[in-house]
């Protein structure tokens, strides 16, 4: 259903982990565009911290209860294990709800194709989470693309590393990759996807996985992704949660200067220590953690752009409301589903 053009986007959150907890609950309700009515948990703990934290909302256990109020909603973000994704978002549409789909968008191409034929032929809104889209140092190097201070790009080098070796102790830590779990569904679907936005389409691919974790039977816990872009950039993705030592952040290299910057966008420890986006300090880098740009020996530091993951929001309020394009195609979603499908096949 539409949002009425003036009304609260009336929305509901499956899920209360990190996804639904860090990052949508307080982003929706930083939004005045949306109301926060339902969030669905099953977990007696987590349902205790959302009517704790969001006591205007419904608290329920199961889909079924939400489902059941479908006629008071306009949109269900889902939050859940990639496995779920199918099935929990075709009845979303079913019930004729616009839906948010937290990455990895669904476990197969397949999947992610009836999800969009079906949000077609329902006439809803569907989109896809890649909040790394507003990370600071992300839109920090669109930039200076834009302004051309690199020259011609030639490689482009990304990694989404840490050090956790115990893992998340979730469902990540032992998901097969028949359940969309491994850090190159995980990271995979920022990392790449980042990829394609700066430099377009990809050409032809090349990957290399491996687990190293506790659970034999479970998905990769290290991955690397080289793509060619048809542009003829050459990109090369790392993704790690046993790195003992992290490489930079971005490290790219054109004809004109280089641009190396270390350390992760800080908007998702920020959420999680409860710092809201109305929070002056929200999205802002340390001076000590910006970018480099230049060529050795004459490399100076790059003031960043403001990291925004509430411009998620702000775009979908406004598609939703007829006023623009949803924020993240979920057609991009799935291509970058593609690039992963096709690195598991061989690696």
């Amino acid at each position: 259903m539409g949002a009425a053009i003036n009304a609260p986007i009336r929305t509901a959150v499956v899920g209360f982990g990190v996804s639904g907890k860090v990052f949508h609950a307080p982003l929706i309700a930083a939004d005045p565009a949306y109301s926060l009515d339902v969030i669905v948990t099953a977990d007696p703990r987590r349902a205790a911290e959302a009517a704790r934290l969001y006591p205007e909302a419904r608290i329920v256990g199961t889909s079924e209860e939400l489902f059941a109020l479908s006629g008071q909603l306009d949109l269900m973000v889902l939050g859940t294990p990639p496995l779920t994704h199918m099935e929990l978002g075709a009845t979303a549409i079913a019930h004729g709800l616009n839906l948010v789909v937290d990455k990895p968008f669904v476990t197969t191409a397949a999947h992610g194709e009836e999800l969009l034929a079906r949000a077609s032929d329902a006439g809803v809104q569907l989109t896809v989470f890649q909040n790394r889209r507003w990370d600071a140092d992300f839109l920090t190097l669109r930039k200076l693309l834009d302004e051309g201070a690199l020259g011609e790009v030639r490689t482009f080098e990304s990694r989404f590393e840490w050090w956790r070796p115990e893992g998340f102790g979730n469902w990540r830590d032992s998901a097969t990759l028949a359940e969309g779990g491994g850090i190159l569904h995980d990271l995979g679907a920022h990392v790449i996807d980042q990829a394609i936005q700066l430099f377009g389409p990809v050409a032809e691919s090349y990957g290399e996985t491996a687990n190293h974790g506790p659970h034999p039977e479970a998905a990769d816990t290290e991955a690397f992704v080289s793509l060619r872009h048809e542009s003829g950039v050459r990109s090369r993705l790392w993704m790690n949660g046993m790195a003992a030592q992290v490489g930079p952040r971005f490290h790219v290299l054109g004809s004109k200067a280089g641009y190396t910057k270390w350390g992760l966008d800080g908007q998702e420890p920020a959420l999680a220590a409860g710092v809201t986006p109305s929070d002056p300090s929200y999205g802002s880098e340390p001076q000590e953690s910006w970018g480099l740009l230049g060529v050795d020996g004459s490399a100076a530091p790059v003031p960043p752009e403001k990291g925004s993951y509430p411009r998620f929001y702000s775009e979908l309020a406004a598609a939703l409301r007829g006023r623009g394009p949803l924020p993240v195609q979920a057609a991009e979603a799935l291509e970058t589903l593609r690039v992963m499908e096709s690195i598991h096949a061989y690696a």
